[in-house]
């Protein structure tokens, strides 16, 4: 009797000791998760760019399984516990994968785009991708799909309504114009070479489009996919770097023909056909397939000397700015994280130029950061400023009513990208505002 009571108090105690541990830990993923959303609603970041969960808290039983199953983590915390229940801590970091809703067991997870205060706009699209103007299709990104395998999946469907449309019929026009070479314009332009279509694909970048845009080491696909001509792409856990020189080993080893540092300028209907201008040439095609990112194109400061090649707008490689005088020009966190990781290389001088009186649309992490790097000399700061020229050798700023000339080797503007909403209302396509909905 007494050796069953002693064993039933060592399996009290295991017990007791396995429960005080779980509860800690979670009591320490709350402390995080709630560190997390007053970080996210002190800086305003509070609107997810595309798709992401809205969780119905009352069905939410605080498993946590969504929070496990989001690729994002450890890198970002996207989703934490609050009180017990699922939250979106991070909305700006989520991308829109989508396995928080497929893990969750209670279905407490709905997909949407937009909220109630910022609506997303959609384009209207068919099932079989094309918008309400005959001959012009959309997939990927525009669509509001950020997922790369989706995108993929999508560009080859695309292609595959696109076969269908041209039929058999050649004459003297392309039979589709691709724009874009990121996930979904990579796999429609494999796709189109499979079907022996006469195409030409345009990037206004370079290959990878939104996904080569991405910090150094993002982890960037979570799933497999099929590629056309090529097969399956055995992924499961991807950093950019290797996807990016994945899909260039597939162009090399398809042959693919892609136009890089082409933008397109304007689409009109021409009778049968598309008059499709771009910066460097004039095409005409049965069929246009829209596979771009929905950053849209760099947002340009309008001064002398943007045209330069010393002007960029966005970070690639912090190390080819060593022994070098950098600025970078923009707000947000983008911004100061290029300013930071450049500052870190050896022998730069950084200059970081806003034209508000304070980083407010940036995380308080990057906010805190910056301040000491100005307080250590790492980085200048030039807040109430503006570029108003650019130099071979030497940059003029304007800040509160004076003029500043600094010596300049390089220039990152990151102040966000134009849209491309505008441009599909142009082209008569519809486009519809969601404020939270499917």
């Amino acid at each position: 009797m007494d050796s069953e009571l002693f064993s039933f108090a060592i399996y009290g105690t295991v017990i007791g000791l396995i429960l005080l541990l779980y509860f800690r830990k979670q009591r320490s993923r709350q402390r995080v998760s709630v560190a997390t959303l007053e970080e996210s609603q002190e800086a305003g970041l509070l609107d997810p760019a595309s798709l992401h969960p809205v969780i119905n808290i009352n069905k939410c039983i605080g498993c946590a399984s969504c929070i496990s199953a989001c690729p994002e983590m450890p890198a970002h915390q996207v989703l934490g516990l609050v009180r017990r229940k699922a939250v979106l801590v991070s909305p700006t970091e989520c991308i829109g994968h989508g396995a928080c809703k497929t893990a969750c067991p209670v279905d407490a997870i709905t997909l949407v785009f937009g909220t109630e205060r910022r609506g997303v706009d959609i384009p209207y699209v068919k099932p079989n991708f094309e918008t309400n103007i005959p001959g012009i299709f959309i997939a990927g990104e525009l669509g509001g799909m950020g997922l790369i395998r989706n995108a993929i999946e999508q560009g080859r469907q695309a292609m595959e309504s696109i076969v269908q449309k041209v039929g058999g019929a050649r004459d003297s026009a392309l039979d589709v114009v691709i724009v874009g070479a990121g996930p979904a314009g990579i796999a429609a332009s494999l796709a189109a070479k499979q079907h022996k279509l006469n195409f030409v694909t345009l990037e206004q970048d370079s290959l990878g489009g939104t996904v080569a845009k991405y910090p150094r080491q993002k982890l960037v696909m979570t799933s497999p996919a099929t590629l056309p001509l090529v097969g399956k792409m055995k992924f499961t856990e991807t950093r950019k770097e290797t996807l990016l020189a994945y899909w260039e080993k597939v162009v090399e080893i398809t042959n693919l023909q892609i136009s890089y540092q082409e933008r397109l300028e304007s689409i009109n209907k021409n009778g049968g056909s598309f008059d499709v201008v771009t910066s460097q040439n004039r095409y005409s095609a049965r069929v246009v397939l829209l596979a771009i990112g929905r950053g849209g194109t760099p947002r340009k400061l309008g001064v002398p000397g943007e045209e330069l090649s010393s002007v960029t707008y966005r970070l690639i490689d912090p190390e080819r700015y060593r022994n070098q005088k950098v600025l970078v020009v923009g707000g947000g966190d983008s911004a100061l994280e290029s300013a930071l990781m450049i500052s870190e290389q050896p022998g730069t001088t950084v200059t970081l130029s806003y034209r508000s009186q304070a980083f407010s649309r940036a995380k308080k992490k990057n906010r805190l950061k910056i301040e000491i790097a100005g307080h250590e000399g790492r980085i200048q700061i030039l807040l109430e400023s503006n570029v108003k020229s650019i130099g071979e050798d030497h940059v003029v700023i304007e800040q509160k009513g004076q003029l500043l000339q600094v010596p300049n080797d390089a220039v990152i503007i990151s102040a966000g990208g134009i849209l491309p909403t505008g441009f599909l209302k142009e082209l008569g396509i519809e486009v519809e505002t969601k404020y939270g909905t499917v």
